[in-house]
């Protein structure tokens, strides 16, 4: 089993390809967007066998790049995990991706990184996703329910600073 640490900004399959002399594996949007990575900055990666990483459901097999959203076929894409445990959703490229690591009402610790562009705390857990807690500052670890759930980011409030 593959052992996943806190410090994952992010997680998606992607392909490797050849330019050159190079070899490049290309970073969804969403993840840029998001910001779990930023463009021009360093970032060490792992490379997990793709069938090992659909056995841990760290990650399941795809020919490209993971992106969120609704399938290309305009359907919610959502489909049984490759192990037949998890429910996963399918990106616009066709890669299998996990469900969101959180539900609505579940309530955890997290800290919030910076604030997003209406002024409300970010904080980003497992695989880089992303929840928005109106009303938080950076630094501050508080206690949040989560209200609403969506595909690449979810919403809170506090319960306890």
């Amino acid at each position: 089993m593959v052992e996943i640490t806190d410090s994952l900004a992010c997680l998606y399959t992607g392909r490797v390809e050849s330019r050159g002399d190079d070899y490049v594996v290309t970073v969804p949007a969403s993840e840029i967007e998001h910001g779990s990575v930023s463009v021009g900055e360093t970032y060490r990666i792992a490379v997990l066998d793709r069938a090992e990483a659909a056995d841990d459901g760290a990650a399941a097999s795809a020919d490209s790049g993971a992106a969120s959203g609704p399938a290309a076929d305009g359907s919610s894409g959502e489909s049984p995990s490759d192990d037949g445990q998890r429910p996963t959703s399918r990106g616009a490229a066709g890669a299998v991706q996990p469900d969101p690591p959180v539900s609505e009402g579940e309530v955890r610790d997290v800290t919030i990184e910076t604030l997003g562009d209406k002024g409300d705390g970010i904080a980003k857990i497992e695989r880089g996703y992303v929840v928005i807690v109106p009303d938080a500052e950076p630094g501050e670890e508080p206690t949040v329910e989560i209200t609403s759930v969506r595909e690449n980011v979810s919403f809170a409030n506090v319960v306890e600073k």
